[in-house]
């Protein structure tokens, strides 16, 4: 068990990459240049999820659109990481009920 939660914890840490030598970000912040197609595949799905809803939407919502076991907290949590990383960064709002919802 221990393990399975050490490996989606390393698969929830920010991810980087390198360009030139250079250290990047795979979530970049949003700007007018940067269009969602940049973002990895698992993040444009999490964004369509959010958008397709009829309002703001818990992670357990965008969980259950994704096929994502939301019975199970440790398969939830991660999502929740992507959620909270899209906000950071600009992409998505999190209100403060916790419910996400797209910027406008």
């Amino acid at each position: 068990m221990s393990e399975q939660l050490a490996d989606e914890r390393v698969s929830a840490a920010p991810a980087s990459g390198q360009v030139g030598g250079r250290a990047v970000m795979l979530i970049p912040h949003r700007t007018p240049d940067v269009e969602e197609t940049m973002l990895p595949p698992d993040y444009q799905r999490i964004l369509a999820a959010v958008r397709q809803a009829a309002g703001p939407v818990m992670a357990r919502q965008v969980g259950e659109m994704l096929g994502v076991d939301v019975t199970v907290r440790a398969r939830l949590e991660p999502l929740r990481g992507r959620l909270v990383r899209l906000v950071d960064r600009g992409w998505l709002r999190k209100l403060p009920d916790g419910r996400f919802t797209t910027r406008l």
